[in-house]
C-alpha cells in the first residue's frame, strides 16, 4: 500500500485519514519505531515523521530515541487521544484564537485588536488568518484539527446557529459564525454565547469547581449570564437564557436597545458607565471599563461612584436570579469585575436586600477565577467534547 493521492482540494481530509491510521496502529501495537509505524500502515518514512510530528505538537504521542537493529530510531508511544482543537473568541474590539489538544488543555493562543462589531464577514475572515497564524507558529498542521467552537457576546439559536437580534453587536443579528468557519476552515465549527461558555469552564477548573447549580455573570458591553442548572448550562428553548442586562430595574430609567425602559444594561452596561463618569482634570474622562477600573482603584471619586451605583443595580438583578434558581454561588466575570470590592461589596448588600434569606444563607458571591479567559477555556472544552462525540 503506498500514501494516497489527492487532488488539492481534498489534501486535509487524505492527512486527516493518514494519521488516523497511525493512530490506529499505535493503538492496537503499543509504541512502535516509526520505521514500523510505515510498515503497518503502508505510509512513507516523510509521512510518517510528518504526522509523529504533528500528533507530538498537540500532546498525542511521546517520541523517545532508541535502537532498533542496531539502529538509532525514534519509539513513538500513544498518549492520548489524537487531535487538536480550537478556540475562537469574538470581543467587542479583538479576536483570540487558541490551540488547544483532545481535551481542551490550552497549547498556544493570540489575540489581535479589531473592530469585530463593524463586519461579521470581515471579523470571521480575519479570525481564520489568526487561526492559521496560530496554527503555523505551533507547528500543526489544519488536518490535525477536529473541531472549532466559537464564542459571541449575544444569544445563539441552537437550531439554526444564528447570533440573535439583542446582541450588543448588531451587524451580527443573523449572521451564523459557525456555519462561515465551517465554510472557510473546512472543519466542523459552531458558535456559543460567550457568558455561557466562561459559565462551563468555571465550572470544570474555576470558582465553580464541585458545583452543581451556578450563575457566572459576565460585564461588558452588554450584561450575559451563564446560567448552569443540575451540572449542565441551561440555554433555554431558543438560546435566550440568561439574557439578565434586559431585567428590567426602572420602568421610567433610560430607553435600552432592546426597546424596554430601565434594563440593567443601561445601568451596568460600558457604554453607560464610561457616559456617567466625569473628566478627571487634565486626564479627562476614562475612555474604557479598564480606565474606569483603574480610576476607582486610585481613588477616584466620581469613578468610584459610578463603579459603586453600577453594583448596587447588579445587585438588585442578581437577587432575581437568586430566588428564581436558587444556586450556590454567582461568579462575576469580565472588564467591570477587575474593580473588585469596589463593586462586589455594594452588589452583596443589595443582593441581601433584594434575595430570599434562606437562598443567601447557601449562596457564595465571588469573582470567577479563570478572569480574561474564561470565555476562550470554555470555547476549548467545548469544541473538545463535539469532537469526541464525531471520532
Amino acid at each position: 500500500m503506498s500514501d494516497v493521492q489527492a487532488t488539492p482540494g481534498s489534501q486535509a481530509a487524505l492527512r486527516r485519514a493518514n494519521r488516523d491510521r497511525v493512530t490506529a496502529a499505535l493503538r492496537e501495537s503499543g509504541t512502535l519505531t516509526q520505521a514500523e509505524i510505515a510498515r503497518a500502515t503502508g505510509l512513507s518514512a516523510a509521512s510518517v515523521s510528518n504526522i509523529v510530528r504533528d500528533l507530538r505538537a498537540v500532546g498525542a504521542v511521546s517520541v523517545r530515541q532508541t535502537h532498533s537493529n542496531g539502529r538509532r530510531a525514534r519509539a513513538v508511544t500513544l498518549r492520548r487521544s489524537p487531535g487538536a482543537v480550537v478556540g475562537v473568541d469574538f470581543g467587542q474590539g479583538h479576536i483570540t484564537a487558541a490551540l488547544g489538544d483532545a481535551e481542551g488543555a490550552t497549547l498556544a493562543r493570540e489575540t489581535i485588536a479589531y473592530d469585530v462589531a463593524a463586519d461579521p464577514g470581515r471579523g470571521v475572515r480575519r479570525a481564520v488568518w489568526l487561526v492559521e497564524t496560530v496554527l503555523a507558529a505551533a507547528r500543526v498542521d489544519l488536518s490535525s484539527v477536529r473541531a472549532v467552537c466559537a464564542a459571541v457576546p449575544g444569544p445563539v439559536d441552537l437550531d439554526t446557529g444564528e447570533v440573535g437580534a439583542i446582541t450588543c453587536m448588531p451587524s451580527w443579528a443573523g449572521f451564523r459564525p459557525g456555519a462561515e468557519l465551517a465554510d472557510r476552515l473546512g472543519l466542523p465549527a459552531t458558535a456559543g454565547n460567550d457568558a455561557n461558555l466562561a459559565a462551563r469552564a468555571e465550572m470544570a477548573e474555576g470558582a465553580g469547581r464541585g458545583l452543581r447549580h451556578l450563575v457566572y455573570v459576565r460585564l461588558g458591553e452588554g450584561v450575559g449570564a451563564g446560567v448552569v442548572v443540575d451540572g449542565r448550562v441551561f440555554p433555554g428553548a431558543g438560546g435566550t437564557a440568561g439574557e439578565i442586562g434586559h431585567l428590567g430595574l426602572d420602568e421610567r430609567g433610560l430607553v435600552c436597545r432592546c426597546g424596554n425602559r430601565g434594563c440593567l444594561e443601561t445601568q451596568v452596561g460600558a457604554g453607560y458607565l464610561l457616559e456617567m463618569v466625569p473628566a478627571r482634570g487634565a486626564a479627562g474622562a476614562p475612555g474604557s471599563v479598564a480606565e474606569l477600573v483603574a480610576a476607582a482603584g486610585a481613588g477616584d471619586p466620581g469613578s468610584r461612584r459610578v463603579v459603586a451605583e453600577a453594583g448596587t443595580a447588579l445587585g438588585r438583578a442578581l437577587a432575581m436570579l437568586v430566588n428564581a434558581f436558587n444556586p450556590e454561588a454567582l461568579l462575576i466575570g469580565g472588564e467591570l469585575a477587575e474593580a473588585g470590592e469596589d463593586l462586589m461589596d455594594p452588589m452583596r448588600r443589595s443582593l441581601e436586600l433584594g434575595a430570599l434569606g434562606s437562598a443567601v444563607q447557601r449562596l457564595t458571591v465571588a469573582r470567577g477565577a479563570l478572569g480574561a479567559d474564561a470565555v476562550l477555556r470554555g470555547a476549548l472544552m467545548t469544541a473538545a467534547a463535539s469532537s469526541d462525540a464525531t471520532v
